[in-house]
């Protein structure tokens, strides 16, 4: 199984460190110890889209202009053009078996060696340059969720595998969401099914062979759907842009019965969701935009705000990592959760504290 090879003749890696002696930054207390810091002050980045863990304990921020962040529990290293990464504003992330690590940004597609990144753009096949997510399957196929619709990967060259374009939509205005192709979000569920979330069509399921579409009609809350997520148990959750949450049985027959809605009605403090994520002890965890973060124990809802220490109520990503420690990044920096209250993270926590293993 082979992932993350490709046609070096044609692409040419571009070696990490080679470039860092010509960036600086303004003095600050911590600057030395950060390899290529920002132009900004304490914050790991003001906006923090993704984060990850890799196999070796390193966490990944992926920010909006700052390109990726690494933390090793050690230091912090920035990786930006400059340093051959393809684009500043990273929104998805995934790691092949072989520890490459892939990124997907608003400048194509982007993979990590460990030494040296490899690039590849809208001139390579992709479908778009605006790529929103990766996923890496079961069998080690690369799939890329763009503005133009879905990519897969050999390690070679990539194919375009068709999502079905949904038509206008009358509630909403094309120039506010004029991009129909786009696929916000992918996941492969516990038996094999790839799931793309749409930008107005619902979401489809993909079995191997088949398409299937799970849409308004069918129950689910709203047909834009920026984010999804398996449970343990092995239950599908759909966030989504316009009509809050739904929970999906995919032992039940599709139709209404099959699907649990949540809004603000039931206790979310919104119903734009970005981000959906299950912690170790089962919890789910719902990101909103301007509506902070809330946690679902099956029961009800806990929702996180200012009063509790999340002092940005714009939050698009969560992470718990090897510990058990919780992460939140936010439109104004990454936050840490201790149980009961969040705190702000930066640059001079990142060098005072070491992350457990």
């Amino acid at each position: 199984m082979v992932i993350a090879s490709c046609n070096e003749a044609e692409k040419t890696p571009w070696p990490v460190g080679g470039s860092t002696a010509t960036r600086t930054a303004p003095a600050q207390p911590d600057s030395a110890s950060v390899a290529n810091p920002p132009d900004t002050t304490e914050q790991i980045s003001q906006y923090i889209r993704r984060m990850f863990q890799d196999r070796d304990g390193s966490i990944w921020f992926g920010t909006e202009q700052d390109g990726v962040v690494r933390y090793d529990g050690r230091k912090l290293e920035y990786f930006t053009p400059i340093e051959g990464f393809s684009g500043t504003s990273v929104r998805g992330m995934a790691q092949d078996a072989q520890g490459n690590m892939w990124f997907a940004t608003r400048g194509g597609v982007a993979r990590f060696d460990g030494r040296r990144f490899t690039r590849w753009s809208a001139q390579d096949g992709l479908a778009d340059d605006q790529v929103w997510c990766v996923l890496v399957d079961r069998s080690g196929g690369l799939w890329f969720g763009t503005d133009g619709g879905v990519s897969r990967f050999d390690g070679r060259s990539f194919t375009p595998f068709a999502i079905p374009v949904p038509a206008a939509h009358p509630r909403y205005h094309p120039s506010t969401y004029p991009n129909p192709k786009l696929i916000n979000a992918m996941i492969q569920d516990r038996a094999g099914n790839i799931w793309f979330g749409t930008n107005g069509n619902g979401a489809y399921r993909y079995d191997g062979k088949a398409l299937t579409n799970l849409s308004e009609k069918d129950g689910l809350c709203n047909n834009f759907v920026q984010s999804i997520l398996e449970d343990r148990h092995g239950n599908l959750w759909f966030g989504t842009r316009f009509g809050g949450l739904s929970e999906y049985d995919p032992g039940t027959s599709a139709g209404p019965k099959a699907f649990t809605t949540f809004t603000k009605k039931d206790g979310l403090t919104g119903d734009l969701i970005w981000t959906l994520y299950e912690d170790r002890a089962g919890i789910i965890w719902i990101s909103t935009t301007y509506a902070g973060a809330c946690s679902y124990n099956g029961t009800r809802f806990t929702c996180y705000q200012r009063p509790e220490g999340l002092d940005n109520s714009s939050v698009h990503s969560i992470l718990e990592d090897a510990s058990g420690q919780l992460w939140v990044g936010t439109a104004n920096g990454v936050y840490r959760f201790d149980g009961m209250r969040f705190s702000n993270w930066t640059k001079r926590d990142a060098l005072r504290r070491q992350v457990r293993r």
